[in-house]
């Protein structure tokens, strides 16, 4: 069951204190009547309610309430926990709840629960963030009250924001920035930076969407692996990138755009913008992109998006592409998703981004923007990719991926030859 901070504020009347002894005395109120090693199986509701107590002392900032939620023989645990709680104070958390997937015993009075966080940002997250756990509790005490005593990111899953230092928090105007062991100026400068790329990228995908980003800044590129629970090596030369499920049914879950600071900061000031209006727009598209948008398509429109309003051309945006084409060296077909791969071929994978762009460049130039979008919502709407370029091509643009190649590679010709 979600635990919304409203919840966790009603019938409060005796303030932070009052609660917090209050939610103690839940969870050291009488499980069942039986002894420690002779009370029954936890079940699914029984570690669901440990967790919502836990959630709501969480909202509340409540440190007395938290820590009672926890296993009192943990110290190492707790005192993590701790300092977890005070890492997140600053973060304007609208909800945060746990669903219970599956319980496994081991013994009477240990389990091991695999959980999905959910948690949404009050203002920002229409749809809540998700995270697998895998929480473990134990029964103490006569009463035998369920405490929990381990909470670590399911398998190799990424680890959170919080986890890595206390967060600070900067608010745009249409921007939140989350950063840890930044300096403040720096978050600020994101900050204005995102501010300016929600409205370019509405101007680009009228489609409604929410029109704000939410931006993490971790202290190190390592750091930023470890949001993304990918190996160090796939980001170490990327600026920034958006996290986020491919949806297709209108309901795809809340986007980060992660930044490595690193990266992101030998950047001029066209650069970052362009990488951050590139990234908001992969969030403002998630809801009708799906497993059937191929690569070009999606990475494409977010480079044409970032350019509009920009004074530079296509050859100075395309240099790699235009000097393949100005050497004879013209691209027989559109890009693979494979040409996408963050390899040792740093010019294949430019050649790989800039063809995209100019395909769509292409559409927007022949068929027009509407049917541009209407070209990347109809791809979007199909669950797999077969036919689906294929279909929307006809159905859209009245054109065959042949045709369109063919009219491409004249395009590139034109306009970098």
């Amino acid at each position: 069951m979600a635990v919304t901070a409203q919840d966790a504020r009603r019938g409060r009347t005796r303030g932070r204190r009052a609660a917090g002894a209050v939610l103690a005395a839940l969870l050291l109120a009488p499980a069942c009547s039986a002894p420690e090693n002779t009370a029954g199986p936890v079940t699914a509701q029984e570690v669901g309610a440990a967790l919502d107590r836990r959630a709501a002392a969480l909202l509340e900032h409540d440190t007395e309430a938290y820590l009672a939620a926890l296993d009192p023989r943990a110290t190492a645990f707790r005192a993590a926990q701790r300092t977890e709680l005070g890492n997140l104070a600053d973060v304007p958390l609208e909800s945060w709840a746990y669903r219970v997937e599956s319980v496994r015993g081991k013994g009477a009075d240990r389990v091991t629960a695999e959980v999905e966080l959910r948690y949404r940002i009050k203002g920002y997250d229409k749809a809540p963030m998700s995270s697998s756990r895998t929480v473990e509790l134990v029964r103490r005490g006569d009463a035998g009250s369920w405490y929990i005593s381990a909470d670590r990111a399911a398998g190799d899953g990424p680890g959170q924001l919080w986890q890595q230092g206390d967060v600070e928090v900067v608010r745009g105007t249409h921007s939140l920035v989350l950063g840890v062991g930044r300096p403040a100026r720096e978050l600020r400068r994101i900050a204005a930076t995102a501010d300016r790329a929600v409205p370019a990228v509405t101007g680009a995908w009228p489609e409604p969407w929410a029109e704000r980003v939410v931006v993490l800044v971790p202290e190190t590129v390592d750091d930023m692996a470890g949001l993304l629970g990918s190996p160090v090596a796939s980001y170490r030369g990327m600026a920034a990138v958006t996290t986020g499920k491919v949806g297709g049914s209108g309901r795809a879950p809340a986007d980060r755009v992660v930044v490595n600071p690193q990266a992101y900061g030998t950047l001029g000031d066209f650069g970052q913008r362009v990488v951050l209006t590139h990234e908001t727009t992969h969030v403002a598209t998630r809801s009708h992109t799906s497993a059937a948008t191929p690569v070009w398509l999606s990475e494409g429109f977010a480079d044409r998006a970032a350019y509009l309003g920009e004074s530079r051309t296509a050859q100075e945006l395309a240099s790699e592409l235009t000097e393949a084409v100005r050497s004879g060296d013209l691209p027989a077909d559109l890009p693979t998703d494979e040409d996408f791969g963050f390899g040792e071929d740093a010019d294949q994978l430019s050649r790989a981004y800039e063809s995209g762009w100019l395909a769509c460049e292409l559409i927007a130039r022949d068929w027009g923007d509407e049917e541009l979008i209407a070209f990347y919502k109809a791809v979007g709407s199909r669950s797999g990719r077969d036919g689906a370029v294929e279909h929307a091509m006809q159905s859209v643009l009245g054109t065959t991926p042949p045709e369109f190649t063919a009219r491409w590679r004249e395009y590139l010709r034109d306009r970098l030859g």
